[in-house]
């Protein structure tokens, strides 16, 4: 049976969590290697998160990162996973991908959200209220550039006189894509966007958006990401040693929420409750392969990404990318 190909890989968030805390320079220095190393097992792609000031030290300056990781590949793609719009300027931000992509050699994806937590707008100096229309006019401002045009904008948001990004990228057109679950972001994805980031459940009613944009949902791409997505021999083992990781996920996005007074995706867990919700999936080869192959019922998938878990050792994580990389990845090729 004939099966769609997907482009497989991880986003990074290089947390470093208090009770597996390492150097910082050696963390990044073996999760820059880890990610050369996935090229060569048959991983197609390595995106970079966005947070600021987590006691985790979860990365605040994704753009970076990519241009570290670009230096490192050869053929992955380089994506965002989310940058946060409103805490850029579009022109400045236009300029890094633009580079990134030239280093990359036209292998850059961009992917923005609105974000959510008010420590980071205030620590910027921007509106939570009013981050929604800053990204749309961001990203409007950022696609006339990378097409080459000069731009002149006085909007609401900013105030640009005859800005030009130059060079420009390698990609004629630079994908980009929208994240986010609620309705508002789903309508700029299918607006303004070429597809959607985000979670396999809400994916149907972003295709309902691109229809009610009068867009072609043939066209739209879909990035699915599932924050803890495993493959082991031995679901039970990989529980006792990924499971804490995660629960360690989980519970600091529940906190930040909880202080955002945000609507929560995420309640704090035990280790018992964890493993009887579902939010850690850990499956052998084949159950992963069936598991994609019933998402791929639901959606049309460009990209697949999971997380490595925050705090495990690269060179244990490992492991599991490996059974990953040889036994589910070439049922999709």
């Amino acid at each position: 049976m004939a099966r769609n190909k997907i482009r497989f890989g991880f986003f990074y968030d290089f947390r470093n969590p208090q009770q597996w805390r390492r150097p910082w320079a050696d963390l990044y220095a073996e999760t820059l290697e880890f990610i050369s190393w996935s090229e060569s097992v048959g991983f197609e792609m390595a995106a970079v998160a966005e947070h600021h000031a987590s006691d985790d030290g979860y990365i605040p300056s994704p753009l970076v990162a990519a241009a570290a990781i670009a230096a490192r590949t050869k053929t992955l793609r380089i994506g965002t996973a989310l940058a946060v719009a409103p805490l850029y300027h579009p022109v400045r931000f236009a300029e890094d991908c633009a580079l990134i992509d030239i280093l990359s050699n036209g292998r850059l994806d961009v992917a923005v959200g609105v974000g959510w937590r008010q420590r980071e707008m205030a620590a910027y100096g921007r509106n939570l209220e009013t981050r929604g229309s800053y990204t749309e006019e961001l990203i409007q401002i950022v696609r006339s550039l990378w097409q080459g045009e000069t731009v002149s904008a006085n909007s609401k948001h900013f105030n640009i006189d005859t800005a030009l990004v130059m060079p420009r990228p390698v990609q004629e057109h630079l994908p980009l894509y929208v994240g986010g679950f609620y309705p508002k972001a789903l309508q700029r994805a299918a607006r303004h966007a070429d597809g959607y980031q985000g979670y396999l459940d809400v994916y149907p009613a972003y295709i309902e958006q691109v229809r009610a944009c009068g867009k072609d949902p043939a066209a739209a791409k879909f990035t699915m990401m599932n924050l803890a997505f495993y493959v082991a021999r031995d679901p039970e083992k990989a529980f006792a040693e990924i499971g804490p990781h995660v629960l360690y996920t989980n519970n600091a996005y529940a906190k930040w929420q909880t202080e955002a007074e945000h609507d929560s995706q995420f309640q704090p867990m035990d280790m018992a409750t964890l493993r009887a919700s579902g939010t850690l999936t850990i499956l052998t080869p084949q159950q992963a392969i069936d598991y994609i192959e019933a998402a791929l019922g639901r959606a049309s998938i460009d990209n697949f990404l999971t997380c490595p878990p925050a705090g495990m050792p690269m060179s244990k994580f490992a492991e599991y990318a490996e059974l990953f990389a040889k036994e589910v990845i070439p049922a999709f090729r």
